[in-house]
């Protein structure tokens, strides 16, 4: 990653010193409304692990997710006496990453995950890399063996800092109970500046147990870390012209239009001017996917209309978009008719993967009311338009559903959708059924599709789910659409649901493959389906009534509304068991490193 921070040094004249008349510790606890003043008189800080989280609670955090462990015993015990922060208590570590993850992507901050030294902090690994692909605001405090201990082989330790520098913004090795305190602060507030990404802070613990008065002070990024807002004149102005002259512009909101709350601005960007609209994986949601100028996501499974539109637009205005591998096929095919103009916070971004023949660097809607500013006047897109809606028709989002067939996914995908709210928060786990999901549940909102698309990681969907059901309003539904594989890899947080009582439907699509490969094998390796056939499954129904949720198996097209209106009734962790037909494939699909315009529909044109 590009962005990532060379912070200098925490700046201890920055931290506001404690009051050194302060009385002993107190069992009083701190509060969310509470300013880091208040915090102070009531608790003084006599330890590198309180100030810790009293960095945290002046950094606002309200939820934080992980597992008990040695070292990160102290972090633990300080959290004790916070009232402030709701901790959940996960069944594994990389379910903690993942709740973390997904609710910084629902709330807008960063998501807070903690383990311990060695294997707790290993098993973090997958998802701070997760979120470091998709550009997640998340920070991580692992616990660590005493600093003189370090290198020694001790028991549970591992270079925690050294096996997590590729995959986060920054990390730190917090070895001073005087600046602990201060290293989390500056991480939490670097996680959500600027692009978006995971930071993690090391905690030995004879920085934890160590003594300090010292109160740390407000989350602020490092002095030196200073991205751009605002593109320049001329770029702007460069941009304007090209967008003003286009016959065929098209729009590609990418997942910086979210993280960096452009939704509206984008949205009313696109409607003043006429400009079709696609969008990655990462941004659906941020135009209403019924909105006339629409046209859903683009890429490897995404619509045939969008990719037509990519194909042959003439001036592609790419908004917080990193132009990955699934949304580009081969990159020499990729709007090959275009000009690009490319707004992106992250310098490192421009014509890393796809030219920029107009770069704007800053921030997502900044930049967006610099263009908008700068335009005399709407480009000419009337038969560009029509040309759009007539790609909608050409090539629908359709299935068939024959009676002698077995239970389609895409219909319990729209069943599943039309029973809930338009704000319903869906978490998915990895493969078809991500997809299937991504294509027939009509999204609206911003921050109500969470998934795992750069890492890909199957087990996502489930942690996600409670990290999910943290951040959402307290009237939101949150659906998780699993798969079977997927499922079979997390399950064992349905306890954790179960235990927090936290209200969260899952809709398993059971086909008994890893069913993308499974397509892939059929598509690309002549049938030899090698290890993606599951002769046996758990009956999930059952299992979910032994975590002590509700269960419920569903083969028959008369029985999906039932289950579904029960479960999302229940109060409570449901799982719906869907047994779908194993032979039913993702389309369209644009073969890897293929051209977007000549996506497949069936298996046999690719």
């Amino acid at each position: 990653m590009s962005e990532r921070a060379t912070p200098e040094a925490t700046d201890e004249s920055s931290a506001e010193q404690a009051d050194g008349t302060a009385d002993a510790p107190t069992e009083t606890t701190a509060t969310a409304d509470q300013t880091p003043e208040e915090r102070a008189a009531d608790r003084p800080v006599t330890t590198g692990a309180e100030s810790v989280i009293r960095a945290l609670e002046n950094a606002g955090a309200e939820a934080a997710f992980g597992v008990q462990g040695g070292a990160i015993m102290p972090v633990y015990d300080a959290l004790y006496h916070s009232d402030s922060i709701r901790h959940v208590t996960m069944a594994h570590e990389q379910g903690a990453a993942h709740a973390a993850d997904a609710y910084g992507v629902v709330a807008g901050v960063p998501g807070v995950c903690l383990a311990t030294s060695g294997p707790g902090a290993t098993n973090l690994v997958t998802g701070i890399a997760d979120a470091d692909m998709d550009s997640d605001a998340m920070l991580a405090l692992t616990g660590q063996v005493p600093s003189d201990m370090v290198g020694s082989d001790a028991f549970q330790e591992t270079d925690t800092t050294g096996v997590t520098a590729p995959i986060t913004k920054h990390n730190y090795f917090a070895d001073d109970p005087d600046t602990a305190g201060d290293m989390v602060g500056e991480a939490f507030a670097l996680s959500e500046a600027g692009r978006p990404g995971p930071t993690l802070v090391d905690l030995p613990k004879n920085a934890t147990l160590g003594e300090t008065d010292r109160e740390p002070g407000p989350a602020t990024t490092p002095k030196n870390y200073n991205p751009e807002t605002e593109a320049t004149a001329e770029a702007v102005d460069a941009a304007a012209r090209a967008i003003e002259s286009a016959d065929k512009p098209l729009l590609l909101f990418g997942g910086g239009v979210v993280k960096g709350d452009a939704t509206e601005t984008a949205r009313q960007f696109a409607v003043d001017h006429g400009i079709p609209v696609a969008t990655t994986m990462p941004a659906i949601g941020s135009m209403p996917e019924d909105h006339d100028l629409c046209l859903s996501w683009a890429g490897m499974h995404g619509t045939g209309y969008a990719n037509m539109a990519i194909t042959h637009t003439d001036c592609l205005i790419a908004v917080g978009c990193r132009f990955d591998d699934r949304l580009t096929g081969g990159v020499d095919t990729f709007a090959p008719e275009a000009e690009v103009v490319h707004v992106d916070i992250d310098p490192a971004e421009i014509s890393k993967n796809v030219h920029a023949d107009y770069p704007l660097i800053g921030d997502a809607g900044t930049v967006l009311e610099q263009v908008d500013a700068e335009l005399a006047h709407s480009p000419d897109a009337t038969e560009w338009r029509e040309q759009c809606r007539q790609w909608k028709e050409d090539y629908p989002m359709d299935y068939a559903t024959p009676e002698d067939e077995p239970l389609k996914p895409q219909f319990v995908v729209e069943c599943l959708d039309a029973a809930t709210g338009d704000d319903a928060i869906v978490t998915t786990g990895v493969g078809q059924h991500q997809m299937w999901a991504g294509q027939y549940w009509t999204f609206r909102e911003p921050r109500t599709w969470v998934s795992s698309h750069g890492l890909g990681t199957m087990g996502y969907g489930l942690p996600a789910a409670i990290g999910a059901r943290l951040a959402a309003d307290d009237d939101q539904e949150v659906v998780c659409i699993d798969g079977d594989g997927s499922f079979l890899m997390t399950m064992q947080e349905l306890s954790v649901a179960v235990r927090e009582e936290l209200d969260i439907t899952v809709a398993v699509l059971n086909n008994e493959y890893i069913g993308m490969v499974r397509q892939w094998q059929d598509a690309f390796f002549e049938r030899r389906r090698m290890a993606a056939e599951y002769n046996w499954v758990p009956e999930f129904d059952k299992l979910a009534e032994a975590f002590g949720a509700r269960g419920w198996r569903v083969d028959e097209y008369d029985q999906v509304a039932d289950a579904i209106e029960e479960a999302v009734a229940y109060d409570g962790p449901s799982v719906i068991d869907f047994h779908v037909d194993p032979e039913t494939n993702v389309y369209p699909m644009v073969a890897s490193g293929g051209a977007n315009g000549q996506f497949a529909l069936t298996e046999d044109q690719l």
